[in-house]
């Protein structure tokens, strides 16, 4: 029997073991931290269960493909989300709900002058745009930049101006209101950048999120996902070792690694083996490649670091819903700002998901499971985080300020996540939570590829390989990456 080694236990690590024991191979994962799941993780306290990080996902029958791809139907129980989230300006009192009917998305933006046929234009486009891709770039593996060039090629050149305009500026030209410029733009956050740095392509998010498929929940938390798959591997035999860091290899050929070497010196041998961590930065730290130097590394374009409070409020909590935004009144200015800022923001922008409001069993009866994102700058910019504490505050008071309720004198538990823990937890680049950005230096063909350039017996799967970050689009890496494994006949 074939044997792989999957370094790694994020979605797309666990996603390929389960692919590659459909097709016979024996599977061990090696995992660094105790729990399995890697970002998408559990964090439980005094009866509150709080996603760690990803808290809802689009393009939800790509879970339908991933189980189908192992004989089973899809065990999630899944619970779309409508209104999808809410928005709240600093200048404004009342939220604006996005909702995925486009005649109540009429109504919340009744401020817009013909907001009804701008936005079915818009999503007309983005969903063109998106179709046009979806299977000729996004679910296709390529072996060359020139490869990937030429498939570019196939997608009908009308969306060519689409490639070379940021967002922001599509969204300007299209809505005249500011509050609805920056709304449809908050997806470019999702990708760990800003509006006026991610192409306009990206609208394709808009289209998902309110046309395609919606965003959608996990009932009983996102963890479940994992568990799910955990216990398909655990019946098909994969061997899970945890508290275990890859740190060294060795390599019996010039073009094949024998083993991949623990903290402790024990050596894990295989056929084949998958990488589920950072694509570049794994390169740099294991196999020592010039190529991948954190001074190379440190060139690139990295996605904004989390900070992420983790709230049980023994209480319920007024004016939220399970997602929110909470902006300022000076988006451009923040915008350019918050990428290489040395200092916390002052009136920071953030997000908030409480998982309770939609699903009870989340946090005991009565009280909420409040969890807060702010996207702050990576560890290149802002190295020191003594300020955790103070920041994390600021954040809460400005929070309760913001929905007129007390907060900071019913919590019953806290836990946070700078930037650094973030990193050490879970190897993150400089602590950025996405991996690399989605400019279009940094897309398609142009990311670490999902097989290695020296060993061809290692491969990579994750948000920082093809095609990108996101859970739907790591499920997609998964296939992609057991279509390479199957072509190598290794």
């Amino acid at each position: 029997m074939k044997t792989a080694i999957v370094i790694g236990s994020g979605l797309g690590g666990l996603s390929t073991a389960l692919r590659l024991t459909e097709k016979g191979y024996k599977v061990k994962i090696i995992e660094k931290n105790t729990t399995i799941g890697g970002r998408l993780n559990i964090l439980q306290d005094k009866g509150y269960n709080f996603d760690v990080g990803p808290s809802f996902f689009s393009m939800s029958y790509e879970f339908d493909e991933l189980f189908a791809s192992a004989g089973v139907k899809n065990p999630l129980q899944l619970e779309k989300l409508n209104p999808i989230y809410q928005v709240y300006f600093r200048n404004h009192k009342k939220p604006f709900r996005i909702y995925t009917d486009i005649e109540q998305l009429a109504q919340e933006f009744a401020f817009e002058p013909d907001f009804k046929k701008k936005i079915e234009k818009y999503l007309a486009k983005a969903g063109q745009f998106f179709h046009d891709t979806e299977n000729v770039i996004v679910k296709k593996n390529f072996n060359s930049v020139t490869q990937y060039i030429l498939g570019m090629t196939k997608v009908p050149v009308k969306h060519t101006p689409y490639l070379f305009k940021s967002m922001w500026k599509v969204l300007d030209k299209t809505f005249e209101q500011e509050e609805t410029k920056v709304i449809f733009s908050l997806v470019a956050f999702f990708l760990g950048s800003t509006p006026f740095e991610t192409p306009s392509i990206y609208s394709l998010l808009n289209y998902t999120e309110l046309k395609h498929d919606g965003y959608w929940a996990v009932k009983g938390g996102m963890y479940n996902i994992v568990r799910e798959i955990q216990k398909l591997l655990e019946q098909r035999g994969v061997e899970f070792i945890t508290n275990t860091e890859v740190v060294s290899y060795e390599n019996g050929t010039p073009d094949k690694v024998t083993a991949f070497i623990d903290q402790n010196g024990n050596k894990y041998s295989a056929d084949v083996f998958v990488v589920n961590s950072d694509a570049a930065s794994f390169r740099g730290k294991v196999f020592n490649r010039e190529k991948f130097t954190e001074q190379k590394l440190d060139r690139l374009d990295w996605t904004l670091s989390p900070f992420t409070i983790y709230l049980g409020v023994r209480k319920k909590l007024k004016n939220l819903i399970h997602h929110n935004y909470f902006l300022g009144d000076n988006f451009k200015e923040y915008a350019d700002k918050i990428f290489k800022s040395t200092i916390a923001p002052e009136k920071p922008y953030y997000y908030v998901n409480v998982t309770s409001k939609s699903d009870p069993t989340t946090a005991p009866e009565g009280c909420e499971n409040v969890f807060i994102l702010c996207p702050v700058p990576d560890l290149r910019y802002k190295k020191d985080w003594n300020d955790t504490e103070i920041f994390a505050k600021n954040i809460i008071q400005d929070l309760q300020e913001r929905i007129d309720d007390d907060i900071l004198n019913y919590i019953d538990t806290m836990h946070i996540m700078n930037p650094i823990d973030w990193q050490n937890k879970f190897n993150l680049y400089r602590g950025s939570g996405l991996g690399l950005s989605h400019g279009m230096r940094q897309v398609g063909g142009f990311r670490p590829k999902n097989y290695d350039e020296d060993y061809k017996n290692v491969f990579y799967v994750g948000a920082s390989t093809t095609p990108g970050t996101g859970l739907p689009m790591v499920v997609i890496s998964s296939k992609l990456v057991t279509e390479r494994i199957e072509k190598a006949n290794l």
